[in-house]
């Protein structure tokens, strides 16, 4: 994965109003969770502050996937951006949360998907559908890629692609495996090209 470098401002008053303040500033409001956010019990807790939009734009607006180099107050950590909310009706980021990631401990990330190749099926006249955007995998940070590539040039009118069909080194897919990735569908120029086909074997 690509890094960021990112600083944050520890924040210590809570609730929607504090949020809504923090917001008029030019700052988003984030936590951070993780293996080694506990609180004075020992409890799972997260740890809050917030970022400047301007320094977190470009890891918000891409489909990239990176690993964040955070910085909280001099504390430092790497995590992963895990969830995002927009406002309903502005689309403006509202709240991010990040999780602190640690070598040794499997993560689950969304990875990009990208196609090579020139499907069969185009080629004979269908028309080629991505319906996933992105897969769920599992592994330790460091084994996790930019992109997940899938090779679509044995792929015929009328086949699809499922996750289960797919593997890659060192990861475990976790996006269900009947899930449909891509297919090719056949068009009218297809079924033209089919029938005629048939009427000359006629």
């Amino acid at each position: 994965m690509k890094e960021f470098s990112l600083k944050g401002t520890e924040r210590t008053a809570g609730g929607k109003k504090a949020a809504k303040i923090l917001r008029t500033t030019g700052a988003i409001p984030c936590n951070l969770y993780g293996c080694n956010m506990k609180d004075a019990d020992g409890k799972a807790a997260a740890k809050s502050f917030s970022v400047k939009f301007e320094d977190v734009r470009k890891l918000i607006y891409t489909p990239e996937i990176f690993l964040v180099n955070l910085d909280i107050d001099g504390q430092t950590c790497k995590a992963v951006m895990k969830e995002l909310q927009f406002h309903p009706v502005k689309d403006n980021v509202l709240h991010i949360d990040f999780y602190q990631i640690a070598e040794e401990k499997p993560i689950v990330m969304a990875v990009p998907v990208v196609y090579t190749g020139h499907a069969i099926g185009v080629r004979e006249g269908g028309a080629f559908r991505s319906l996933i955007r992105k897969l769920k995998v599992k592994a330790t940070y460091d084994k996790i890629p930019e992109r997940l590539t899938i090779d679509i040039t044995e792929l015929g009118i009328g086949k699809s692609i499922i996750v289960g069909d797919l593997s890659f080194e060192g990861l475990e897919i976790v996006t269900p495996k009947q899930a449909l990735v891509c297919a090719v569908k056949a068009t009218r120029n297809s079924k033209a090209a089919e029938e005629e086909a048939a009427t000359e074997e006629a």
